[in-house]
């Protein structure tokens, strides 16, 4: 049997373990709740019971400060899963009635061919939201915001109607000599990128995402750089803008290249 004496509350070990255990404790507490919240750059507390509150998560009182607003205009459109779906032939008449100005940009059919965007088969949704940005300042562009300026509301959606109407141009892809993009089809998850494909139609499509086969590899690659530079800046939440930047020059060719692989024109045969 064992003659060791139990520890008691009053032995030196005990009272050393328990003060050192109470003493990080302690500084931890302060250091956490005071401190810390006192000297941080961002969001500094501006006495000690709002350190104390901001550190254990209860609401502060609203600061008389004015809060900091972006010195450019957001998108103020509103996305929804079925927005403007089933649109009726009379919105699609009246569309296409007003496109005709659009013609000379976007071509006779939807299908550009001066590297201005496809606009047959777009979702109908993107198109309205992108005429709302440069009508409101959102998005800015030396044809489309004064073009835009004088749009009512119902010739967006008529417009986007009948646009979503047209036969987009479809995907083709043939089986190709070297691999496929991998930052259209995989991503790259240790930068945060989800696969192009992913939102922009082939494996699926976020509201609010472009149809992007068959557009322009000079438009696709623009509007991709104006993204990561910052000179646009109506995508919802920020995400266009945060893939945009953390894609490599080499991706973003190789997606504006993939996006814009189509079958070369038929061409006729020669006479025997």
């Amino acid at each position: 049997m064992s003659h060791e004496t139990p520890l008691t509350p009053k032995d030196p070990w005990v009272v050393r373990s328990v003060g050192a255990v109470a003493a990080v404790l302690i500084g931890a507490v302060v250091l956490g709740f005071m401190v810390f919240p006192l000297i941080q750059t961002h969001g500094r507390a501006e006495s000690l019971w709002d350190a104390i509150c901001s550190a254990a998560g209860v609401a502060q009182q609203p600061s008389s400060e004015k809060p900091v607003e972006p010195d450019f205009k957001l998108s103020d459109a509103v996305m929804t899963s079925d927005m403007l779906r089933g649109a009726d032939a009379e919105s699609i008449g009246r569309g296409a009635t007003l496109a005709h100005q659009c013609a000379i940009c976007h071509g006779p059919t939807g299908v550009s061919r001066a590297d201005s965007p496809n606009l047959a088969g777009q979702y109908a949704s993107v198109i309205y939201k992108e005429l709302k940005d440069f009508q409101t300042g959102a998005r800015v562009n030396a044809v489309m915001s004064p073009f835009a300026a004088h749009l009512s509301d119902q010739d967006m959606i008529d417009l986007a109607s009948y646009y979503a109407y047209l036969p987009r141009l479809p995907a083709y892809h043939p089986a190709p000599a070297v691999p496929l993009p991998r930052i259209v089809i995989n991503g790259a998850p240790l930068r945060g990128i989800a696969p192009c494909g992913s939102c922009h139609g082939a494996l699926d499509n976020k509201v609010g995402s472009p149809w992007l086969e068959g557009q322009s590899a000079v438009y696709i690659k623009s509007q991709l750089e104006a993204f990561a530079s910052g000179l646009r800046r109506n995508d919802i939440s920020e995400q266009m803008r945060n893939v945009a930047r953390r894609m490599t020059p080499e991706e973003v060719d190789e997606a504006a290249q993939y996006y814009a692989s189509q079958p070369s024109p038929d061409v006729r045969p020669e006479a025997h």
